[in-house]
C-alpha cells in the first residue's frame, strides 16, 4: 500500500512525499502533532498538517537563522529564542563559546518531547546547560523584558490563525524593547511565490521597517517548504548585515556548516527583481 503525506501550499499547489510509516501521532493542547519517516526526506514532523522540518533539509533553515545574525553581532551572549521546540536553533547556537545564555521560549511543552525522542539531531543540545526552556506564550514572555538581549531569533510558524501574533507591529515593539543598544531580530517572513503568502512577506517586512532602523529581508532555498524558496528577515538597532560583516572573523571560529558560507551570507541579500519590487512597495 502506497502511503503519502500532502500539505497544501495553497488551494492549487500541494507539496506530496511517500511515507515508509507514521511513528508518532497525537493531538497536545496546543495542535496535532505528527512525526513520519520517508525515504527521501528521513523524519517529517509536521505540526497540524504543515511541515515544520525534514532530516535531510533542516539545516539550511536553521543555519541561516542563526549563523546570519552571529557572524554580524561578534559579542552576541544573551539570546531568546521564541518558537524552535525542535531544537535546531538552539543546536547552532551552542556551537558559539561565546554563547553565555538562551533563553528558550516554547508554546507546546509536546513538542519538545517528541523531538528529543523521535529527532534527536536537532534536540541533542536542548540540555546545554546554557539553555533554559519556557513553556509559555512567546508574545507574553517579551512583555517582561527590557534592554535584555543581544540577539532574538523568531522561529514561529506561518503568520496566520494563533501565530499572527508574532507578526504585528505589538509584537515587533516588544522584540525591539527586549534588544539592547545594539541588538538584532531575526524573523522567518516565510515565502514569496504565492500570492497570499507574498501579502503576509509584505506586512510583516513593512511593520518592521517602521520599527526598527536597519531591516533588510534575505533568502534560502528550502525544498520542503512553499515553493522551496524561503525569506528570513534581519532588523538590527545598529548593524548593517552586509556592511558590518566581517568574514574573517567569522571564518576564524572554524565552524563547519552544510549550507551556510561567508560569500553566500552576502548573496542571500541580493533579491531577485521582481522580490525587491515587492519589498520596495511597502518600505
Amino acid at each position: 500500500m502506497d502511503l503519502w503525506f500532502s500539505e497544501l501550499q495553497t488551494a492549487n499547489v500541494k507539496l506530496s512525499l511517500r511515507i515508509e510509516r507514521q511513528i508518532f501521532s497525537q493531538q497536545s493542547e496546543v495542535q496535532r502533532i505528527d512525526v513520519f519517516e520517508s525515504k527521501e526526506f528521513g523524519r517529517i514532523l509536521s505540526l497540524d498538517g504543515h511541515i515544520m522540518l525534514t532530516e535531510r533539509d533542516e539545516f539550511i533553515y536553521d543555519e541561516m537563522i542563526t549563523h546570519v545574525p552571529m557572524a554580524v553581532h561578534k559579542e552576541a551572549k544573551q539570546i531568546l529564542v521564541l518558537g524552535a521546540g525542535d531544537g535546531g536553533v538552539v543546536r547552532e547556537l551552542t556551537r558559539y563559546d561565546r554563547v553565555e545564555h538562551i533563553d528558550l521560549v516554547e508554546m507546546d511543552p509536546l513538542v519538545v518531547e517528541v523531538c528529543r525522542q523521535y529527532l534527536p539531531q536537532n534536540a541533542s543540545r536542548l540540555d546545554d546547560p546554557r539553555v533554559q526552556i519556557h513553556y509559555e506564550n512567546g508574545l507574553k514572555f517579551l512583555r517582561g523584558c527590557e534592554n535584555k538581549f543581544d540577539l532574538i531569533i523568531v522561529d514561529s510558524n506561518d503568520p496566520f490563525g494563533p501565530m499572527e501574533s508574532f507578526f504585528t507591529k505589538e509584537f515587533y515593539g516588544y522584540c525591539y524593547k527586549a534588544l539592547r543598544e545594539d541588538g538584532i531580530m531575526v524573523n522567518q517572513q516565510g515565502s514569496p511565490f504565492y500570492e497570499e503568502d507574498a501579502r503576509a512577506c509584505q506586512r510583516s517586512h513593512k511593520r518592521i521597517v517602521s520599527t526598527f532602523p536597519v531591516s533588510r529581508v534575505y533568502q534560502a532555498h528550502i525544498p520542503t517548504y512553499a515553493a522551496g524558496y524561503w525569506l528570513f528577515g534581519f532588523a538590527s538597532k545598529k548593524y548593517h548585515p552586509v556592511d558590518d560583516f566581517d568574514a574573517a572573523s567569522w571564518s576564524v571560529l572554524g565552524l563547519k556548516t552544510k549550507y551556510y558560507t561567508t560569500k553566500l551570507h552576502r548573496g542571500a541579500f541580493y533579491l531577485p527583481a521582481y522580490l525587491e519590487e515587492m519589498m520596495m512597495d511597502v518600505e
